[in-house]
């Protein structure tokens, strides 16, 4: 028990635990919020296809079909199976005042998690690593060259996530959340983070294909990877989808 105690996890969630009494009383540090959405005006723009095709799927059969497969054929993907994937992670689904509500829930409805998506056998896509732009459901490209190789390396040398067809990577905008929710705020970001992926997960035992989470990057190559500071915005999970 003692090691447990000494551990920097259990002195974080010690540290950031609500009673009754210091909810109200807990100091929060003074962080500026960050932009509701992240974009890259300079970039190609790719429309994603609005209205594709939507398989007929039956929750709880998914639910008990779900698994972390790491096989994967090598077999191209749709644009619109792509797409179906990225609405599932952070498609919107409603509009309440200034908040674009999506398909995973988020604390206060902040969404401090950013998807990218080296995107290596897609018809009809040149491939390269690509951000979601939620607002106009785009893609914006951010190289024109095949990355998930390059995303298997920064997951400890994985080597099964570069044969994906595609590998979702999410990443932390920590301000947007901890501007509000200070310290405790990193625990509802990787809840965020976990909703998405499985939202994810779902979709794609939907589509007939194979997906699995990771959580196991040097945090720093993949964050290199996507032009992340480190700072602001950090890499924090991943899921090949093949």
């Amino acid at each position: 028990m003692p090691d447990l105690q000494k551990t920097l996890g259990y002195r974080y969630l010690h540290d950031t635990k609500f009673t009754r009494k210091n909810i109200r009383e807990k100091e929060r540090p003074a962080i500026a919020p960050a932009p509701a959405f992240k974009d890259y005006p300079g970039a190609e723009k790719i429309d994603l296809p609005k209205n594709p095709q939507k398989p007929a799927a039956d929750l709880w059969q998914l639910l008990q079909q779900r698994r972390s497969l790491r096989n994967f054929s090598g077999s191209p993907m749709s644009l619109d199976d792509l797409a179906l994937l990225l609405w599932a992670c952070q498609g919107i689904t409603a509009r309440a005042g200034a908040y674009l509500l999506r398909t995973a829930p988020s604390a206060g409805a902040l969404y401090p998690i950013e998807t990218y998506v080296a995107a290596d056998r897609i018809e009809g896509l040149a491939p390269g690593l690509f951000h979601l732009n939620v607002g106009t459901f785009q893609l914006e490209r951010l190289t024109d060259k095949p990355a998930g190789a390059l995303v298997a390396q920064a997951a400890l040398d994985q080597s099964f996530i570069g044969q994906a067809a595609a590998v979702f990577v999410w990443s932390a905008v920590l301000r947007r959340n901890m501007a509000k929710y200070g310290q405790r705020g990193l625990r509802y970001i990787c809840m965020d983070a976990g909703h998405i992926c499985q939202n994810l997960q779902l979709a794609a035992e939907a589509l007939g294909r194979r997906s699995c989470p990771v959580a196991a990057i040097y945090d720093d190559e993949l964050g290199d990877l996507l032009g992340l500071d480190g700072v602001e915005e950090s890499a924090i999970y991943l899921a090949p989808v093949g």
